[in-house]
């Protein structure tokens, strides 16, 4: 399974990319592929404000409905419009067009795991 080495990823199943002060958040294949189908998602509304561990969103499949988790803190500045018209772009690209929401960070993360330590969680979950 694919783990891009650039990002950092949440016991959740989150993976996070920062450039400038701005998180990118999505889920990661490996969460996509557990829920099968994924049929709807209802990502933070852009204004408000997260914080890492806690619930701000779900995602739906045919097989369950699950919570969607900041990995970070700050303020919601984005949403991927196109995801949550299409949900199927979660699973199909869960890296690239199917990121979920951005965050302008109130400071940097401070748990985020690895791509070795997430590949390692994963494979006690397979």
């Amino acid at each position: 399974m694919s783990v891009p080495a650039e990002l950092g990823y949440t016991k959740e199943h989150e993976w996070v990319a920062i450039n400038e002060g701005i998180a990118t958040v999505g889920i990661t294949a490996f969460a996509a592929e557990a829920l099968g189908d994924i049929v709807y998602v209802e990502p933070p509304e852009v204004g408000s404000t997260v914080t890492a561990g806690e619930s701000c969103g779900e995602i739906e499949s045919h097989k369950s409905v699950s919570e969607l988790y900041s990995p970070v803190d700050g303020e919601v500045v984005d949403v991927n419009q196109a995801a949550v018209d299409d949900p199927e772009l979660i699973g199909s690209d869960p890296y690239g067009r199917g990121w979920l929401f951005k965050v302008e960070l109130a400071e940097e993360p401070a748990d985020l795991l690895t791509p070795e330590q997430y590949t390692q969680l994963t494979e006690g979950e397979g």
